[in-house]
This record gives C-alpha cells, structure tokens and sequence, in this order.
C-alpha cells in the first residue's frame, strides 16, 4: 500500500489563493484533510492492476441510441436580423467593450 498523502494547510491556501477562493484557517485545515483523502483515493486507485482491461466509455454494455440527423428547425436569421439594431455583412453589431 502507498504511502498516505497529505496537503498542509500552506498548501491549501497555495491553491485557493490560485483558485481565487477565499477561506479561513479553520476551513484550509478541513480542507487540507478532505483534499488528502481524495488523493488518497487517487493513489489507492493507481496501485490497482488493470493490465489487460480494456477501456470503457461506460461501465454497462449499452449501445446509445442516436436520433436521425435532420434538421428540426428553419434558419430564423433574416427575422432575427431584420429587429437588430446594427448589422452588417450578416454579423450581428454591437458597441466596443474593450479599448
């Protein structure tokens, strides 16, 4: 069995402050033991022997049933561009946000 691995409350707050999340010292410690036990996990999984499994899609033998590729629905554009207030060469106008 691998080694348990840990993520300190440093860390925690390392990736929060990346992720742009604010939190707490009590949260990054409560934090710190649930992100530690999710990769935990990971480590018990990969320690697993899947030589010889072939990968799956999906756990069940299923065949997903696909619907017939028509078109379901008329192009709307025209009308649509007819009420815009500024269109040009088929695009739809709109004021500048960035300088």
């Amino acid at each position: 069995m691998s080694s348990k691995m840990r993520l300190g409350k440093a860390e925690v707050k390392l990736i929060t402050n990346l992720s742009a999340l604010i939190i707490d010292d009590e949260e990054a410690e409560q934090m710190s033991v649930k992100l530690s036990n999710i990769l935990d996990l990971f480590a018990q999984m990969e320690e697993v022997n899947t030589d010889g499994i072939e990968p799956m899609s999906h756990p069940l033998e299923q065949v997903q049933r696909l619907r017939d590729d028509i078109v379901t629905e008329t192009s709307r554009r025209d009308k649509y561009q007819k009420i815009a207030p500024a269109t040009a060469e088929n695009l739809y106008l709109v004021p500048q946000v960035i300088d």
